[in-house]
């Protein structure tokens, strides 16, 4: 059986699980027996959760009262967004989100849409690349389960032979369309010159997550040498989405340096190290390895 809890209830106690216990999602999803993704799925309302997974929770008899329905296994399994359905492959369109604002900032700074329409075989897929040296944990841990859990898809991972790289890759049309719509265009990013959108823009939680996908995959962390001073910095060569990432930066009271070589911008004062850290902060494990380290 598949359980129906009330609005938010669901999210709510994975989240309290998560926070109680000090686990990540990988963590708590290992010590409840699923893969990391499926969580994910459960924790965006994508899913409705199987009473036996309910059953693993520490906290399941204070959400017992919370249970509104029982459904059947074969039941519709998903609640919230919209599914696409028919020839073409099945994904659930997700709502706008603090998840999907991530993603798509991720998507801004490693990620790329290849459409190629034809009349009976096109090529619709999305591609994010990483270093397969630093970045792997954060794309295999985070990421693949982070897209995952927001469209119930499959995302492959792949190395490239001879090449420091690692691609994770899911293909569909419905997913590109999606993203589309979204406002990401297929193609050169920098020849499109994307930016943030609107719809992340005028909601301050999407803005700071996608500040935050993106300093995760073109950002950097390090001690100036010789100094006990440190930087965050930001480096892309789309300029319009450099403009959007600095005045984000500020609209969220951060103050950054002003775009250095048309590509750079960096933040060096200990109190804006601070903010950025509190109100932002890192989920890829190469730079959180380094600013615990920092005394700021």
């Amino acid at each position: 059986m598949r359980l129906l809890l009330r609005k938010n209830k669901q999210k709510e106690l994975i989240k309290e699980e998560k926070e109680r216990l000090n686990l990540s999602f990988p963590q708590l999803a290992k010590r409840l027996g699923i893969k990391t993704g499926k969580l994910y799925a459960y924790y965006y309302d994508n899913l409705l959760m199987p009473e036996e997974i309910f059953n693993k929770f520490d906290l399941k008899n204070e959400y017992k009262k919370y249970i509104v329905d029982k459904k059947e296994e074969n039941w519709g399994k998903r609640k919230g967004g919209n599914i696409s359905r028919g020839s073409t492959k099945k994904i659930i369109f997700p709502k706008d989100s603090v998840e999907l604002a991530e993603f798509y900032g991720i998507m801004l700074g490693d990620g790329n849409l290849n459409v190629k329409k034809a009349y009976k075989i096109g090529v619709y897929q999305i591609r994010i690349v990483g270093d397969s040296r630093h970045d792997k944990e954060y794309l295999t841990n985070y990421v693949k389960p982070l897209i995952e859990g927001l469209f119930s898809i499959k995302v492959k991972i792949s190395k490239p032979k001879n090449q420091n790289a690692l691609n994770l890759v899911s293909t569909g049309k419905r997913l590109t369309e999606f993203l589309e719509n979204k406002g990401f265009k297929p193609g050169d990013k920098i020849k499109n010159q994307l930016e943030i959108p609107n719809w992340i823009k005028k909601n301050q939680k999407f803005l700071k997550a996608c500040i935050g996908g993106l300093y995760d995959t073109d950002g950097c962390a390090y001690k100036l040498t010789n100094q006990n001073s440190y930087q965050i910095a930001f480096t892309n060569y789309n300029i319009t989405l450099l403009k959007d990432v600095r005045r984000s930066l500020i609209l969220l009271g951060i103050n950054p340096s002003r775009i250095i070589r048309q590509r750079d911008i960096v933040i060096t004062r200990k109190s804006e190290l601070r903010k950025f850290l509190n109100e932002i902060g890192f989920h890829n494990v190469k730079h959180l390895n380094k600013v615990k380290m920092w005394n700021v």
